[in-house]
């Protein structure tokens, strides 16, 4: 695949955290899929949106206020929802899909939610939090901690604490690093991480393969991201670079739990290219 379907990407996200524009940045994840995607035209949407909040709450300074503005714009005027039905299209991923089809998965509504409320100045952050993507507003009065793929609703932490107990069983505790505000390239991170989940499910090793190359231009020293790269090549019988890819990750984490059978397919992968040759 040539690198010139990640030039956008690795110009967008490839920069200081404080530079990169989320929005346009999780508009080139879809680049692979969507070679001719016009994404000015996108961010353009997202700018209208904006609008349409600005004429509802005007220059409104209380937060509750914005957000229920913000709420009512997204969620009743335009109608997006979470999409519980089919939630792993990989449609879902796809910040432009989302903004056409008016539904999509707790990050890319939460990335939506958090670009239009810039956008109307109100600061917003992503949350990573176990199992499913939230936003938070934080001030000298505290967080306020919001729900994009449920329709905006406010979360309190008795909320938060149930729902990790729905996800992970009644012995989940809620933890205060479950609210640590996610960075941009964190965000990116998640959505490139959810693409690779769908596509190696679905055996769609060459969707895969296009994932795993932009997690590591997004962070070169992520050893697993080696290493998952490395299993897709091995898939797709490209054996040399598997071979890298075992050997980087090794030289990345030297003491991971699983380097002694990563270990094992570089000496099948060694003996494989003695035998070719």
């Amino acid at each position: 695949m040539s690198h010139d379907l990640y030039r956008e990407f690795r110009q967008a996200a490839d920069r200081p955290e404080d530079k990169i524009d989320l929005g346009r940045a999780a508009l080139t994840i879809a680049l692979s899929d969507y070679p001719n995607l016009d994404i000015v035209s996108y961010l353009a949407r997202i700018d209208a949106l904006a609008a349409d909040v600005i004429n509802r709450c005007g220059d409104e300074i209380d937060v509750y206020r914005r957000l229920a503005a913000l709420n009512y714009v997204l969620f009743k005027q335009h109608e997006f929802r979470g999409n519980d039905k089919d939630y792993y299209d990989p449609k879902n991923s796809f910040l432009n899909e989302v903004l056409e089809r008016k539904t999509g998965i707790p990050i890319t509504l939460s990335v939506l939610y958090i670009e239009v409320a810039q956008r109307i100045g109100l600061a917003l952050e992503g949350v990573n939090f176990p199992g499913h993507f939230l936003v938070k507003h934080e001030s000298a009065d505290g967080e306020i901690v919001i729900d994009p793929f449920h329709g905006g609703a406010i979360k309190t932490a008795e909320d938060l604490a149930a729902t990790l107990r729905g996800l992970y069983g009644a012995k989940a505790a809620l933890k205060p690093e479950f609210l640590e505000p996610a960075s941009k390239k964190q965000i990116l991170k998640r959505m490139l991480g959810n693409l690779k989940a769908i596509y190696l499910r679905g055996g769609d090793f060459g969707k895969a393969l296009s994932v795993c190359d932009r997690l590591i231009i997004l962070d070169p020293t992520a050893a697993e991201e080696f290493r998952d790269r490395g299993a897709v090549y091995l898939q797709l019988e490209c054996f040399t670079q598997a071979r890298e890819d075992f050997e980087n990750y090794i030289t990345l984490a030297p003491n991971a739990r699983d380097v002694a059978a990563v270990r094992e397919q570089l000496v099948a992968l060694t003996k494989r290219a003695t035998l070719i040759h």
